[in-house]
C-alpha cells in the first residue's frame, strides 16, 4: 500500500458517510483522488460497509488504508450486526484489528439500553486494552424546537413545565460526565448541543484522541457543514491539536449530501480537507544558533 505518511503532520481522514448518497467505494475513490490520509469506515445499512474482507479489497485496490471505525450506534443503525450493543462494540474493535485501524468511535448508550449502559464504562475500557482506542463520542440533546411541526411538538410545548431539551443518552450526551480514557470531539455536535467545542476539549484533556471536524451553527439539527461554514472554532482548534503536538486522527464527517453532482461534492471534499490542512499544519521551530560567519581567505 502506497506510504501516505507526512512526517510529523496530523493525518487528515475521510468518513465514508461523507459522501452519502454515494457508497463506500466511492467514499475510498474520493479520499484517494483527493489525497486523504486514509478513510474512517461508518460501519451502517449499506452492505458493503458491513463486510469487513470487502471493505479490505477496496482499501488495497486504492491504497487507501482504513484509519478508524464507527461503530453501528446510530438510530439508523440499530439492527446491523444484531441487536446486542454489547456484541456489536466488540466486534467494531474486531473490525478495526482486522483493517489495521487504531479507533473506534462510539456513541453513549441509549437511555432504553439498560444493560448496555450499565456495563458501557466497563466494556470501553476491557476493550482499550489492545492496540485500539475506543474513542467515546460526544452527542446532543434533542431540542423540543426541532418537533415544533408535529403534533407532539406542539403538545410538548404547551406543558409550561415541559423541558427545553431532553436526552436519549445515559447517563448524558457529554462522554466526560461518566470519564473514559479515549474521547472523540465532534464540532458538529457542540454546536447542536450548544456548548462550547474549546471547553469540552480542554475537559476532554489528554483523552482527546480523535477528532471529526464538521461545522455547525447551532440550529436544532446535526448539520455536519464543511468547517468554517458554520460558527464553530473549527481553526482555533485545529491550531490548538498542532500546537499540543497531538498524535490522534482528524476526520472530515461533514455532509455533502446537498452536492448536485460528483464535480460538486469532489470539490467540497477538496474544500474541507484544504481547511484542515492549512490549520493543523505544525508550526515551524525557527533556530536559534546564528549562523556562523564567512571565513575570509587569507591574501
Amino acid at each position: 500500500m502506497t506510504d501516505r505518511s507526512r512526517g510529523g503532520a496530523i493525518r487528515v481522514a475521510l468518513s465514508t458517510s461523507s459522501v452519502y448518497p454515494e457508497n463506500t467505494r466511492a467514499a475510498f475513490q474520493y479520499a484517494a483522488e483527493l489525497g486523504y490520509d486514509g478513510v474512517e469506515l461508518m460501519v451502517w445499512m449499506e452492505a458493503v460497509s458491513q463486510d469487513i474482507g470487502a471493505v479490505a479489497e477496496i482499501s488495497g485496490q486504492h491504497e487507501v488504508p482504513v484509519l478508524s471505525v464507527h461503530a453501528p450506534c446510530l438510530l439508523l443503525s440499530q439492527a446491523v450486526w444484531g441487536t446486542d450493543p454489547v456484541a456489536k462494540l466488540a466486534r467494531s474493535v474486531r473490525a478495526a484489528e482486522e483493517l489495521g485501524s487504531d479507533v473506534v468511535v462510539v456513541h453513549p448508550p441509549f437511555r432504553w439500553q439498560r444493560r448496555y449502559s450499565a456495563g458501557f464504562a466497563d466494556q470501553v475500557a476491557e476493550l482499550s486494552k489492545g492496540d485500539v482506542k475506543v474513542a467515546v463520542e460526544n452527542m446532543f440533546p434533542i431540542r423540543l424546537e426541532r418537533l415544533w411541526d408535529t403534533w407532539a411538538g406542539r403538545k410538548l410545548q404547551s406543558r409550561a413545565k415541559t423541558p427545553e431539551s431532553f436526552s436519549a443518552f445515559e447517563p448524558s450526551p457529554d462522554p466526560t460526565d461518566v470519564g473514559h480514557q479515549h474521547y472523540t470531539l465532534d464540532l458538529s455536535h457542540a454546536a447542536t448541543a450548544q456548548v462550547d467545542a474549546l471547553d469540552l476539549a480542554d475537559r476532554m484533556g489528554e483523552g482527546l484522541a480523535h477528532v471529526h471536524l464538521g461545522d455547525g451553527t447551532g440550529a436544532p439539527v446535526d448539520e455536519h457543514l464543511l468547517p468554517g461554514r458554520g460558527n464553530q472554532p473549527c481553526a482555533e482548534l485545529c491550531r490548538r491539536l498542532a500546537m499540543s503536538g497531538f498524535s490522534g486522527l482528524v476526520v472530515l464527517e461533514v455532509s455533502t449530501k446537498a452536492a448536485k453532482d460528483r464535480r460538486e461534492r469532489r470539490a467540497m471534499l477538496a474544500e474541507a480537507l484544504e481547511f484542515a490542512r492549512e490549520h493543523l499544519a505544525r508550526p515551524r521551530v525557527a533556530s536559534t544558533t546564528e549562523p556562523e560567519p564567512e571565513k575570509r581567505e587569507k591574501l
